[in-house]
Order: structure tokens, then sequence, then C-alpha cells
């Protein structure tokens, strides 16, 4: 896998760590669970198990990506490149929710989409 494809997709990898400990982690500050559009405390509290659980997928895509890019070869590029899929994919559905939610749907899917593409033309 090209070094900018690498690039990429740890860029990706790390943006899912940040959004796994903002579910996950942090979810219970109004900062952050107004980010994902809720507008109160009981919302969020209500939505907390979702988030939580959510944030964990999130964070085994990005542990699939630093740990394909470790092993390296075939094997893990096998492997950074599922991750990648699975999270374009993700986007894919995000942006299908409504206009509001394209922004986040580029946010999250725009590096792994790259790390795919450059991984195919170089």
């Amino acid at each position: 896998m090209p070094v900018i494809a690498q690039i990429f997709a740890g860029l990706a990898a790390a943006l899912h760590v940040v959004i796994f400990a903002m579910e996950s982690v942090w979810w219970t500050r109004p900062e952050v669970w107004k980010r994902f559009g809720l507008t109160s405390q009981q919302d969020a509290d209500v939505a907390r198990p979702l988030a939580y659980n959510q944030g964990f997928y999130n964070l085994f895509l990005a542990i699939g990506i630093v740990v394909g890019l470790i092993i390296g070869d075939s094997a893990g590029h096998a492997i950074v490149v599922f991750c990648c899929v699975c999270i374009v994919g993700a986007a894919v559905v995000l942006a299908s929710t409504g206009a509001k939610y394209l922004r986040p749907a580029v946010v999250q899917g725009i590096t792994p989409l790259l790390a795919l593409i450059t991984a195919a033309v170089f």
C-alpha cells in the first residue's frame, strides 16, 4: 500500500478514535451531544446507550486500520481496505439520512475514501 494511502488511512483511524471518545467517553458533556444534534440532557441520556455502542464500532474500525498498517503486506492491506470500505459505507448511509448529515458524512468518509483511491491508483 502506498505511503500516501497509509497516511489517509491513519488519519481516518485517528478521527474514528476521536469519534469513539466523543460517543463512548465524553457523551455526557453538553458540548459533545449537541454536536450530534441533540437539544437536551434528557435526549442525550436516552441516546447514551446507542452512542456508547456506536462509539465502539468506530474504535474497532480504527483498531482494524492500525493493525492492518502494522501487519503490512497483502494481509494488512486487505484489513485496511476492508475497514476503509466500511467507514465509507457508513458515511454514505449517514449522508442518506438527511441534508443536515451531509457535512458529518463528508468529514467521516473523505480520508478513508482518499485512502482507497490512492491505494487503487498508485
